[in-house]
């Protein structure tokens, strides 16, 4: 079974994580340097273009080399789209041995924090990453840091929240089964209760 491990730096991060994760035992929430934590693959929140010049792909981009932001990009060049959509994830080998498995999970279309916290994405780039680990049969642990929660600027437990009822669908198979629109409304505010803005 998938292993996952959640990262964190901010300790309100890490509570919310204990919270909404509760009895998950496949499951480890850990403060410390993901980039130093061993498992078969790691997630870089990114962007839909593939630069990781910024934040903790930064980091990431150190502790692998450069060339995989250029991999990256030349993957998602082959997209019809030419972007890698939210909610959607590319695989990329590190070459590490410790780390052998890069997924890159796009959080936001752009880096920018305006109307990211008030999104679903966290919620979507989490379904992207458990699919990701499911469907290759080389990754049996997981190193997840704070969705959103970065340059998005999504309040914690709103990011945790999103992630572990990604978690529920994918891992644990708990499909909504909706009804009427309403019920689709009503799952929204769920996912963010920030995320409900009318203009009519």
């Amino acid at each position: 079974m998938l292993h996952i491990k959640l990262v964190y730096l901010e300790d309100e991060l890490g509570n919310s994580w204990r919270n909404d994760f509760s009895g998950c035992e496949n499951l480890s929430i850990i403060k410390g340097d993901i980039t130093k934590i061993k498992s078969d693959a790691v997630v870089s929140p990114a962007n839909s273009f593939g630069f990781m010049d910024g934040g903790l792909d930064w980091h990431l981009s150190e502790r692998f080399g450069w060339h995989l932001q250029d991999e990256l990009q030349a993957k998602i060049a082959q997209l019809d789209e030419k972007e890698l959509l939210i909610g959607k994830s590319i695989t990329l080998e590190t070459g590490d041995s410790e780390i052998p498995f890069l997924i890159s999970a796009p959080t936001m279309r752009v880096p920018m924090s305006f109307n990211i916290a008030t999104s679903v994405n966290a919620f979507l780039a989490m379904k992207a990453i458990l699919i990701a680990c499911i469907n290759n049969p080389k990754i049996e642990t997981v190193t997840i840091p704070g969705l959103c929660t970065g340059c998005g600027r999504m309040p914690f437990h709103i990011a945790s929240n999103q992630m572990f009822l990604a978690y529920d669908e994918i891992i644990n198979k708990h499909y909504k089964d909706y009804k009427t629109f309403g019920d689709t409304q009503k799952y929204q505010y769920r996912l963010n209760e920030k995320g409900l803005i009318w203009d009519y």
